[in-house]
């Protein structure tokens, strides 16, 4: 194992930040772009939360471009313009992780499109310019127009995915500024990393406003399926460690009865622990848990 200096470690951070706020500014001219086409469009062409997803169970892993995959999912060998279509011959959903860090340009979502089969499905975390760097403040246009990712995917979009940081805690205030912009056609999941949230006032304002409210496996969140809609979103994180954990089949089996207890029409998991591909792992398992109870 190699050895940094503090030097070499510093070094390393800066460089990160440095291409970070780069990411940043850039998406801010994408976010102006995706609104001069989202004005452009056809309005007729929205496509609705409810139109677009014929399966019930849609089960798969937050993310699916991981080098550190190769020799446990991915062959060592195999090109990066082959691992999409690996992917998906496993998995009828991912979660896309890289719009959160990268707005993505209506080219971007075409490829998405295209290289995906027909019954494949999206979802989408939404730029972390909406939530980690305005947090919602007077964000409504640019949701409407991070909105329009959906209409050029199609039927083949899923959900929005809405993380907030562990520093936002629980408001009233903060509650309806979310809830009150975001776009009730679209199938909108909130996450929070922060306890407070958990709570039946939220709750109460989920269900009123037709959101989804994110439950999560992860340290120090509650241990807990919350359904405020006809569909349950779910992230798997990691129980101690976030990214980390491998989940036994007993951990998998309460949350198998969870989701059957739930009553939810559609079913939304993501597993997150992409470290050592558990994530492959414990999605094939849940799924072929949801299934023989089915």
């Amino acid at each position: 194992m190699i050895k940094r200096t503090a030097e070499e470690i510093e070094s390393r951070r800066a460089r990160r930040a440095e291409r970070r706020q780069k990411q940043r500014d850039a998406n801010i001219a994408r976010a102006a772009k995706m609104h001069i086409a989202r004005l452009a469009s056809d309005p007729l062409i929205v496509i609705t939360s409810d139109d677009n997803v014929a399966r019930r169970v849609h089960i798969g892993c937050s993310g699916w471009y991981y080098w550190h995959w190769k020799g446990h999912f991915y062959p060592t060998d195999a090109p990066s313009n082959q691992l999409f279509s690996i992917y998906q011959h496993n998995f009828k959903t991912v979660e896309l992780n890289a719009p959160f860090y990268s707005w993505p340009t209506v080219a971007t979502v075409k490829t998405w499109k295209r290289q995906a089969e027909p019954s494949f499905v999206y979802t989408i975390k939404v730029c972390e310019l909406i939530t980690h760097i305005k947090r919602f403040e007077d964000t409504h246009a640019l949701i409407e127009d991070f909105g329009y990712v959906a209409d050029v995917l199609g039927m083949q979009m899923g959900c929005f995915l809405f993380q907030l940081p562990p520093s936002v805690r629980y408001s009233t205030d903060m509650l309806q500024m979310i809830l009150s912009q975001l776009d009730p056609r679209r199938r909108n999941v909130v996450e929070f990393r922060h306890k407070s949230w958990w709570n039946e006032d939220v709750y109460s304002a989920f269900q009123a406003a037709g959101a989804i409210f994110c439950s999560c496996s992860g340290p120090r969140l509650p241990d807990e399926l919350v359904r405020t809609a006809d569909d349950i979103y779910i992230r798997f994180h990691g129980i101690k460690q976030w990214y980390r954990h491998d989940y036994s089949d007993a951990e998998l089996t309460v949350w198998a009865e969870r989701i059957k207890l739930s009553g939810a029409k559609t079913v939304w998991a993501y597993f997150n622990n992409d470290r050592d591909g558990y994530s492959i792992k414990n999605a094939k398992r849940l799924l072929q848990m949801i299934d023989a109870s089915a």
